[in-house]
């Protein structure tokens, strides 16, 4: 039976089109997947069923849910169906939650909001539902006290609270592990076949489309090229912009991964990095690991491994408990523990790295133009004039491939791929010995994220830098990394060849990682 129904939708901002006759049903107890690239028209296409773009925004077409018209419903009847009838599961729960109030309040509002009982009893049932061991401990918790997966998990239980007959899953795995990720996929299977609801799939990982889905459709500038059921899209692209977008995905064991040529010289070396927070949780526990000048080591592992403690660690953002973390020879953990006594130490050692984060928006000024944000490092660390900074910039900007016109936009005013692009050129800019690239490219669009890869590869063989690259995705590391590292609860325990590692692990834990991973079918 349709649940719901989309006709000839058509959504403009003034006189930018974003959906041009976009057309779709949904069947109750039905998956199906929109995807496609950033700009496609999917989240919008999504967002227009809430009734949630913004005032700027006109919307023609028909969409119904289980016969009632919601283009040009009331603001009153909308509130009634957002949280009530339809669910909706946000690309990034930390900012979709409330970060002054516990979980237990966010979900009883819910409840609240739409005349259901919020009680703790109701409240914690809600968290066992869909799989969070120690409800009670979640939901007196903060946002900011619980892990990607953990919070993915909560933000579905507050979706799910009202007994929706349609939920609306926005990149629901987006920036999870691959156990985290499965986690939820697994879930999200439970609770349609368990609850009986449909469930919009927004993604542009396909791996998530392969494993969930029933139905794809695929969007390309606001118009649907294609819609077939996911085995035969998958087997059978009928388009050549579906066939595009399939060929761009990272396959785990596709490709061989690249061989180091043998350095003489360590950018990194770590031994016995200890990293306590408050003093009673140990995030990095006795790691030992190096970085040859050339080398890019991946460092994998899931959400609360330790591997991103390492990566602000090495660049002095978070104190060392104990142990040793050189960067090119100089002790950056020592001079990061008293920086009132080795502040010009500790900036001479940040010279030499650069970072590029994995949300490219929040890494930027938004209140700076592009070519500003990239000259910061030349300000802070290097005595040039004006004329040459600029010129520094406009060859930074060359060198990621970005046209030198845009050198005075704001971040807001390009893509994600680009914004990433100008974070690789803002890390680069002072020709660091060091790279650490954290989650660099999980929220890009799988072409996009195929194009930065490809940029990263070129990068590092131009400039000679080391890299140490942070990623869930082990098909990226296999394409990227000489080397191995898989972290678990603080402690390496899986080191060496990429190729080794990853194509023969050893280690249980390194083979329920691969085991996790979706495969295209």
């Amino acid at each position: 039976m349709t649940l719901l129904e989309i006709h000839d939708l058509d959504i403009s901002f003034g006189a930018v089109e974003a959906t041009c006759g976009v057309a779709f049903e949904l069947r109750r107890g039905q998956v199906l997947a929109l995807v496609g690239e950033s700009g496609s028209g999917k989240s919008v296409s999504a967002m227009s069923i809430l009734g949630l773009l913004p005032g700027t925004a006109t919307v023609k077409g028909s969409i119904t849910l289980e016969g009632e018209q919601l283009v040009g419903a009331s603001a009153p009847r909308l509130r009634e169906l957002r949280g009530g009838k339809i669910g909706t599961v946000f690309q990034e729960p930390m900012t979709a939650f409330n970060p002054v109030f516990t979980i237990r309040d966010q979900i009883a509002e819910a409840l609240r909001t739409h005349k259901r009982v919020a009680t703790k009893q109701k409240v914690h049932e809600l968290l066992e539902t869909v799989g969070l061991d120690d409800p009670a401990r979640i939901a007196r918790s903060y946002p900011h006290q619980l892990s990607g997966g953990q919070l993915q998990r909560a933000m579905i239980a507050m979706a799910v609270s009202c007994d929706p007959v349609l939920l609306i899953a926005d990149e629901p795995t987006t920036a999870l592990d691959v156990t985290a990720q499965a986690g939820i996929l697994d879930l999200l299977r439970d609770l349609r076949e368990r609850l009986g609801m449909a469930i919009l799939l927004i993604t542009h990982d396909m791996g998530v489309v392969a494993g969930l889905a029933d139905d794809v459709v695929v969007l390309n500038r606001g118009r649907v090229v294609e819609q077939a059921p996911v085995g035969q899209l998958f087997a059978a692209p009928a388009d050549a912009y579906t066939r595009a977008l399939l060929d761009a995905v990272p396959k785990l064991g596709a490709s061989s991964p690249p061989v180091l040529t043998a350095s003489g010289t360590e950018a990194l070396s770590l031994t016995d990095l200890v990293v306590e927070y408050s003093g009673r949780f140990r995030a990095v526990d006795g790691v030992s690991l190096s970085v040859g000048a050339g080398e890019i080591l991946g460092l994998v592992g899931e959400s609360g491994s330790g591997k991103s403690t390492i990566g602000r660690a090495v660049a002095g953002l978070v104190p060392v408990t104990s142990g040793v973390a050189l960067v090119s020879g100089r002790d950056i953990g020592r001079a990061a523990r008293h920086p009132w006594r080795h502040g010009a130490e500790l900036r001479r050692i940040r010279a030499g790295i650069g970072i590029v984060f994995q949300d490219p928006a929040s890494s930027l000024n938004p209140r700076v133009t592009i070519a500003d944000s990239i000259a910061e490092p030349l300000v802070l660390h290097r005595d040039l004039d004006a004329a040459a900074r600029r010129r520094r910039v406009d060859e930074l900007l060359e060198a990621v491939q970005l046209s030198v016109g845009l050198r005075d936009r704001y971040p807001y005013e390009m893509s994600g791929g680009q914004r990433q692009r100008v974070a690789l050129a803002r890390a680069l800019a002072l020709n660091p010995a060091l790279l650490i690239a954290d989650e660099p490219t999980s929220a890009l669009d799988v072409s996009v994220q195929a194009r930065v890869l490809e940029l990263l590869r070129s990068l590092q063989a131009d400039f000679g830098f080391a890299c140490l690259f942070i990623s869930h995705d082990l098909a990226v590391v296999e394409q990227l990394a000489h080397r191995v590292a898989v972290m678990r609860r603080g402690e390496v325990v899986e080191h060496g060849a990429t190729a080794d590692v990853l194509g023969a692990p050893q280690h249980p834990y390194t083979q329920s990682l691969i085991a996790a991973v979706p495969v295209l079918s």
